[in-house]
């Protein structure tokens, strides 16, 4: 068993491309921990990083006690699960996953052994003498995790193996990933920029914003309490509306827009540092699923805006309206962040929304409906550098 500790890890590119800025991640001793975020914010390369693929910067690698920069990937003892399956077309399943072992001269008994039992994990018994062009994409990328876990690693790496999966069979894999590694015990560190598939697969999940590291905790934790506006932006599904609005001098009213919510005391007790705050324009924050159809004898916390788009899901309704709140987006954020300027301006025009209903709600496009609004479930996160205002 072993534990993986990235220590302050970068890695810069010869053109001076930073993929990975100063990264401090440690993944336990058979836990699966999953990194997401959007392309290109140095997912893979750390992936590559730790097996040895690719070179860091700077910092340090750690199997157990044991440093490994200079190790080269053979001697890691990682598997890796990439998002091609790579396999041999003319080999059989038997022989696509214990390809690896008879490169290393193991003998052939203990062969068929660690193949029998890989392929009985996995479902693949009665596929073992099949071609991978007889077999489904699900089966396939059986064939390439069997192929990996055959070896009995170290570390078990994962680069965003269900990609080229229909999303039905990405959900059943999904499941059966999770079940074989919690049957082999190795730390593994699967990769995703799917939040879905990161939430419902990781026992942690890390966050990674452009190389760097925003957030790394229990998925619940992200989705609850994010760090910053980046997090909770990326995580759920829809995506959480974000707001510029203003807080009053006696943090009892919250101005969106030509609208206003009252807000409880509960709000400043659970959020002490929101009393900075009042008086001042904030980022609001306000999940789809927190904004339920407004019962009719609700007044003082309910939101009205115009439906653009209604999208019948069956078990929910998603409803697309419009309000005259400005808009926030991460891009402005990240140049507000750099210049140190007010991140939106007054002409901002209106936002569109998204809210979460049940379905036996009659909504149509072109009418204004009435959304409650749980004070509660507000996010605030401050104007300038983005970070989520609690304590």
């Amino acid at each position: 068993m072993t534990s993986v500790n990235l220590d302050k890890v970068s890695k810069v590119y010869p053109n001076g491309f930073q993929a990975v800025d100063d990264l401090d991640l440690q993944i336990d001793d058979g836990e699966l921990m999953v990194i997401v975020g959007p392309s290109g914010c140095g997912k893979t390369t750390v992936l590559r990083m730790i097996a040895g693929l690719e070179d860091i910067t700077s910092g340090s690698i750690r199997f157990g006690e044991t440093v490994v920069n200079q190790v080269p990937p053979k001697n890691r003892d990682v598997a890796m699960v990439f998002q091609s399956y790579a396999l041999y077309p003319q080999m059989t399943v038997a022989q696509n996953i214990g390809f690896a072992l008879r490169m290393k001269k193991i003998p052939k008994v203990e062969i068929d052994k660690r193949v029998r039992d890989a392929a009985s994990v996995l479902g693949l018994t009665e596929w073992l003498n099949r071609k991978p062009t007889q077999l489904s994409g699900g089966q396939r990328q059986r064939v390439a995790m069997g192929r990996a876990i055959v070896r009995n690693p170290s570390v078990f790496l994962m680069d965003e193996p269900l990609s080229n999966l229909d999303a039905k069979l990405r959900v059943q894999l999904r499941a059966e990933i999770s079940r074989v590694q919690q049957r082999i015990g190795v730390a593994t560190l699967y990769v995703t920029h799917d939040q879905t598939e990161a939430m419902t697969l990781g026992r942690r999940v890390a966050v990674l914003r452009d190389g760097v590291l925003q957030q790394c905790d229990a998925p619940q934790v992200l989705y609850d309490r994010p760090k910053n506006i980046f997090v909770a932006g990326f995580i759920g599904s829809p995506a959480m509306n974000l707001l510029e609005g203003t807080i009053s001098p006696d943090l009892d009213e919250l101005t969106l827009g030509s609208q206003k919510l009252t807000l409880t005391s509960s709000v400043a007790v659970r959020r002490p540092a929101l009393k900075k705050y009042a008086g001042q324009k904030v980022v609001v924050g306000i999940r789809p699923e927190d904004l339920p159809a407004a019962k009719l004898e609700r007044a003082s916390a309910v939101l009205t805006g115009e439906v653009h788009l209604v999208e019948a899901l069956g078990a929910e309704i998603l409803v697309h309206f419009h309000l005259d709140a400005p808009l926030v987006q991460l891009e402005d954020l990240a140049a507000s962040i750099e210049g140190g300027e007010v991140l939106l301006s007054s002409t901002t025009a209106g936002s569109e929304c998204v809210a979460r209903i049940e379905p036996r709600h009659k909504v149509r496009s072109g009418e204004r409906f009435r959304f409650d609004v749980s004070e509660d479930r507000l996010e605030f996160f401050d104007l300038v550098t983005g970070l989520s205002i609690w304590d």
